[in-house]
């Protein structure tokens, strides 16, 4: 239970950094009137309802996300702590996806198996508007995912990436860039 409170508080921390560039109070409070807030939360709850192996509250976590968030997120997905969900209606993410710290997703994403093989996103990704991520893939840390870009092979750290099929990196950092 504690665990879940720390990563909620941790993604809200994220998103008033996000969106007021500010961690302290008065932004987080702020944050909890803004699209996408709750279903972070709903998120998370499903996700200490499914550690604490409360199958029937992970479930009714998990309907209320869809119903009133417009945002699917299957039972499974694990993202590490200051997930944020810029915007949440649209957003649908296969069960067995795997994300790092400091993921951040805007509307529309899809982020969607391919016989049975998931996308994994390493620390600190940003994914776009529209944007889909298919497949086995393995996305970078600090990778950047332009809107209604179709990601179906590997992406670099710290790339960025754009277009469709096969989504084309743009730009790779130089090391001082990166720092």
């Amino acid at each position: 239970m504690l665990r879940t409170a720390r990563l909620i508080l941790s993604d809200l921390r994220a998103k008033a950094e996000w969106c007021y560039e500010s961690g302290r109070w008065p932004a987080v409070v702020k944050v909890l009137l803004t699209d996408g807030t709750p279903a972070m939360i709903w998120y998370r709850l499903m996700q200490g309802a499914r550690r604490w192996r409360l199958a029937p509250l992970e479930m009714l976590f998990n309907r209320c996300n869809t119903i009133f968030c417009g945002c699917i997120i299957g039972r499974g997905a694990e993202f590490g702590p200051g997930f944020v969900l810029i915007h949440s209606i649209g957003v649908v993410i296969n069960g067995t996806v795997r994300g790092g710290a400091g993921v951040k997703l805007e509307h529309q994403v899809t982020i969607g198996a391919e016989k049975r093989q998931s996308p994994v996103l390493g620390d600190g990704v940003f994914v776009g508007a529209g944007a889909k991520i298919i497949g086995p893939v393995t996305i970078g840390a600090g990778a950047k995912i332009g809107a209604n870009a179709v990601v179906v092979k590997d992406v670099p750290s710290h790339a960025t990436v754009v277009g469709i099929p096969p989504a084309q990196v743009v730009k790779i950092p130089t090391h001082e860039e990166i720092e």
